[in-house]
């Protein structure tokens, strides 16, 4: 490999500019494909919902939709006044006629059109509880084509949102939002794509100027920065390759972009950092060469010949390095394609094709970038020349005296090794602790920030409607709703928290019965309904599903398959660095570091995250 590397090297040292070009090409076509300049982009084909894993829970989210009298359709929510405020009936009125009128609607639910109006018992699970707003639901016909249905859901979205700025304009202290599945996915992809630039624009400048104080000049700071741009680019091309081969949720877009940005930082800093030194051992030591001290002077020594040399000598080293920790992370990420989560799946397969795109900048683009810059690369920066700051760059640089800050750290820890060890593995344990109380959990609309209309419609529609939004369980039996009745009393009867809706026929051979929670649907206590339903014998088949169902099904197939994938990876990685080291020990040590450094992680997040610490300051709303 060693040798491979370094021709490579000295290949692209000869020859810069293709390979240089190429990737210009290449992230110019990535970042045109992935925001829709020939056709549809990557974020309009992103998806949003619950991961799924086949099961029961799965089986019974298909009997419902191959049984469903509806095609899906939109929701008008009003609030703020009451049902019966005069100021509503026109508004809604003529909304109703327009869109009974639009092809492909099925009906309009309307509380004001119903027999008794709002008040009636008709309207009850229209009206809110407090009798302070209402819904306007419009239903689409089932077995429309996917052109149709989305023609069909355009035409209503838009009217309903006609009328609910009318509503707002006109109606003192009223609230319209218009929700449903479709504008809830197009909220969350628009959302990531929104947190994808924000924390890009963050972490690209804060990185630059970490490596600007690494490197002491722009020049050598740049040249990760730019590889890592280039990588996010081809990266989204791959996505939206991904997107036409399976279903990518909106959450898997930021795991792999953020895994491609920092791998690709990380491997571009090694290199320009090892290319710097190799370059530097070439060159005569100051005060050598006519000219003196200046290194501004003799580094014009250096020639084609000497760039060459340095960039062989850094792809046999550092090269070697970063194919080896590409290959292991591209490991640890194929162990996600033993599970059985579509989510879990699509995080792994994105991964790895993001990893090699990270290995191949790292390799080809920014050794390309360096062949160009050539001696400049080791050439003082003008922070450098900085009286104020040239003995911080000293001290933390690439470059650093022998005696520095982290000379003196290893050298303390050496004295008491096995105090330092104690020490940082209690600190570490302590910052573990937390995983023990680690609860998974879907996102859905958790997703949006508390301010986003989606947000708000959602939360509402729990609050105000308990029998109109997402049931927390689905129980499917093939039964009639007359021999499921004993089912529904036996959940109320079990916890009064739950509030259950008689059952209900679908299909010709089925029923259904929906159980609503007051608080959390993917609550412990929901989770633990679904064990109890599942567990009690009925004399018909069931199936389980609903959101606590789905999270039920998910937790346990992470569990059957986590020991073979861990063991999968495990015995790889130690393959792997046994290879790269020819050591036992360093391997295993390494597995322990990153046990212990994983704990003290995903402590931190539960902590975080879980339990809500730090909430203000980071702006989330803890889940």
């Amino acid at each position: 490999m060693a040798t491979v590397l370094a021709a490579l090297g000295r290949a692209i040292a000869g020859r810069p500019l293709p390979f240089v070009a190429a990737w210009l090409i290449l992230a110019a076509l990535g970042f045109t494909a992935a925001l829709g300049g020939f056709g549809e982009g990557l974020f309009p084909r992103l998806s949003s919902g619950d991961p799924s894993v086949p099961g029961e829970a799965r089986d019974g989210q298909q009997i419902l939709q191959d049984n469903a009298d509806t095609g899906g359709g939109l929701t008008l929510l009003v609030d703020g006044i009451t049902a019966t405020d005069p100021g509503l009936v026109d508004p809604i009125s003529a909304a109703r006629t327009d869109l009974t009128d639009v092809d492909g609607v099925l009906r309009v639910l309307d509380p004001l059109a119903l027999p008794g109006g709002p008040a009636g018992p008709a309207a009850a699970g229209l009206v809110a509880e407090g009798g302070d707003g209402l819904l306007v639901v419009v239903d689409l016909e089932p077995d429309l084509t996917e052109a149709d249905s989305d023609a069909t859901l355009t035409a209503v979205q838009t009217r309903l949102e006609e009328a609910a700025s009318e509503i707002t304009s006109t109606v003192s202290g009223a609230r319209a939002l218009v929700g449903g599945t479709r504008p809830l996915i197009t909220a969350i992809t628009d959302q990531v794509s929104a947190d994808l630039a924000t924390g890009e624009g963050i972490a690209l400048p804060v990185s630059l100027l970490v490596m600007i104080v690494v490197f002491g000049g722009f020049l050598a700071a740049g040249m990760p920065i730019l590889g890592a741009i280039a990588s996010i680019a081809v990266s989204l091309l791959g996505l939206l390759g991904f997107s036409y081969l399976i279903d990518l949720d909106a959450s898997v877009v930021n795991v792999v972009t953020v895994l491609g940005l920092g791998l690709c930082i990380d491997y571009g800093l090694l290199i320009v950092s090892r290319f710097r030194e190799e370059l530097r051992k070439l060159l005569p030591p100051p005060g050598a060469w006519p000219g003196g001290d200046s290194m501004a002077v003799y580094v014009k020594t250096a020639n084609n010949e000497h760039v060459r040399t340095a960039l062989a000598a850094t792809m046999d080293s550092a090269g070697r390095t970063v194919v080896f920790s590409a290959v292991t992370v591209g490991i640890s990420l194929a162990g996600l394609l033993l599970f059985t989560a579509d989510f879990l799946r699509a995080v792994g397969a994105a991964g790895i094709s993001i990893v090699l795109v990270a290995l191949l900048v790292a390799l080809t683009l920014i050794p390309a970038l360096l062949a160009i810059a050539g001696p400049r690369m080791v050439r003082p920066g003008v922070l450098q020349r900085t009286p104020g700051l040239r003995r911080v760059l000293r001290r933390f640089g690439d470059i650093s005296p022998p005696e520095g800050v982290f000379s003196r750290l290893g050298r303390g820890t050496q004295r008491r090794p096995i105090l330092v060890v104690l020490g940082v593995l209690a600190v570490l344990g302590l910052l573990a602790a937390p995983v023990a109380d680690l609860q998974l959990r879907n996102s859905g609309v958790a997703l949006l920030p508390e301010s986003a209309p989606q947000r708000q419609f959602f939360d509402t529609l729990t609050a105000e409607y308990p029998t109109a939004g997402f049931p927390a369980l689905e129980i499917v039996g093939r039964a009639s709703p007359e021999q499921m009745t004993g089912l529904a009393e036996l959940i109320t009867d079990l916890d009064k928290s739950f509030r259950v809706a008689p059952p209900r026929e679908i299909g010709s051979a089925y029923s259904v019965v929906d159980v609503f929670s007051d608080g959390d649907a993917a609550s412990p206590a929901a989770q633990n309904l679904v064990d109890v339903v599942r567990a009690e014998p009925l004399g018909y088949q069931t199936w389980v599903t609903g959101q606590s169902a789905g999270l039920v099904d998910f937790v346990d197939a992470i569990k059957d398959r986590a020991p073979l994938a861990i063991a999968v990876v495990v015995l790889a990685t130690f393959v792997l660095l046994f290879l790269m080291t020819g050591s036992i020990l360093v391997p295993l040590k390494a597995l322990l570091m990153n046990v212990v450094s994983l704990g003290a992680s995903f402590g931190v997040l539960v902590w975080v995250f879980q339990y809500g610490n730090l909430s203000d300051l980071l702006g989330f709303t803890p889940t």
